[in-house]
């Protein structure tokens, strides 16, 4: 099958369809390994927390400080994505895991103990690290290579699908399961996609864009600190109400329908494609500063809107349909910077992006040690977004260029 995937010798019109169909199935096999890492592996737990609150298996201070836990997992999965991607290791460690990310799904239905949970929290935080890094780029380059970067966004719609099967499994399943069988359908869901997916994932061959041989330029420099910075703010400001969202809806005793966590999740969907067309028609810079902006008015809206259901439904619809656009555009916009350094540009990004997204749940901790309500504490978010919405206004002019034309 391998063969099937060769470099083409030329790019003439008459093989652009044939081009583009090839490229769906390494994109389909990303998007599920994303699936399972973050739509099983981590957001499944989000609308589990107030579950496992009422159980009583957690406190909700414990539920912020396991969320940190996996956040911490996740910066040190990126930096061990690096690791093996300068090895030569990537794919291998990419499929694997991708396997480990599933079977840990499994084992937390056995974890009543919290320091148990705190151990495969973090587990799963680090092989999600190195999927999330390693799927979008092994895909990415492999694109790049065949010039069908444009659909490299599509990737992430792995995420949106991942996050509407969770809100989906948990409603179903909600009344029939008590503490930590509630992982029982994301451990059931999540295993067949992730040996389908390793197995695909592991068969793409490497194109000569990937490898430990690429330039080793510096990453962090005149161009690309505002652009990182920005995204450090993007992890802090977006991590809140993707954690926790249907948390303040249980806290403020608001029973939704539709529920806040599926609108999240529907506005997802279409969101990976809008922002991946609308980076590569205005520029991906231009994007994200739109993107940064509906950020805020999401988390805002939460903060200040009276109406507790327009709050969190408003919060849902713009953080759900944004905060995909800000990873696929980063990536892409980084990339641009740094043409032939995809991988290590995904793991310092996303490293930076996991270290901001676990100081959220950890000031949300502090803050309800200190007595304060969960929706309070996502002012450090809104603080955040503003921060990354600033430091975009300073990409360079010259950094402005729409995504096709790479």
């Amino acid at each position: 099958m391998a063969g099937r995937w060769r470099m083409p010798r030329d790019l003439t019109p008459c093989r652009a369809d044939g081009m583009r169909s090839a490229a769906l199935l390494p994109v389909l096999a990303a998007a599920t390994a994303l699936v399972v890492v973050h739509g099983f592996g981590r957001f499944y737990y989000t609308p589990l927390i107030p579950l496992l609150v009422e159980d009583g298996l957690l406190t909700l201070p414990e539920a912020a400080s396991l969320a940190s836990w996996n956040y911490v997992g996740y910066l040190l999965g990126a930096l061990c994505a690096l690791w093996l991607f300068s090895r030569n290791l990537d794919r291998s460690g990419l499929s694997l895991g991708l396997l480990l990310n599933a079977l840990v799904t499994l084992i937390q239905v056995l974890a009543t103990d919290y320091t148990a949970l705190v151990t495969l929290r973090l587990v799963n935080g680090i092989s999600n690290g190195v999927v999330f890094v390693l799927a979008p780029a092994l895909v990415l380059e492999w694109l790049a290579a065949r010039r069908q970067i444009h659909l490299s966004g599509l990737v992430y719609l792995g995420v949106g699908i991942g996050l509407i099967a969770s809100y989906l499994l948990t409603e179903i399943w909600t009344g029939h399961l008590t503490g930590p069988d509630h992982w029982i359908p994301a451990a059931l869901a999540a295993l067949p996609l992730a040996i389908w997916s390793a197995w695909y994932l592991y068969r793409i061959p490497v194109s000569e864009h990937q490898g430990g041989g690429a330039p080793s330029t510096p990453l962090w420099d005149r161009q690309t600190t505002p652009l990182f910075l920005a995204y450090a703010g993007a992890g802090m400001g977006y991590i809140l109400p993707m954690t926790f969202l249907p948390a303040v809806a249980s806290d403020w005793g608001v029973a939704l329908t539709p529920s806040p966590w599926l609108l999240v999740g529907l506005a997802s969907l279409p969101s990976t494609w809008l922002w991946n067309h609308l980076g590569a028609k205005v520029g991906d810079q231009r994007a994200l500063l739109l993107n940064y902006a509906i950020q805020i008015l999401g988390v805002a809206a939460l903060l200040w809107v009276p109406d507790q259901a327009m709050a969190l439904w408003t919060c849902a619809l713009l953080i759900g349909g944004s905060f995909l656009g800000a990873v696929l555009l980063t990536q892409r916009l980084a990339r641009h910077l740094h043409p032939h350094q995809g991988t290590r540009l995904s793991a310092m990004l996303i490293a930076l992006y996991g270290f901001t997204q676990l100081l959220g749940p950890w000031l949300s901790r502090l803050g309800l040690d200190r007595g304060m309500a969960l929706d309070n504490t996502f002012a450090w978010g809104l603080g955040a977004l503003i921060w990354a919405a600033a430091w975009m206004l300073l990409v360079p002019r010259d950094c402005h260029q729409p995504a096709k034309a790479d």
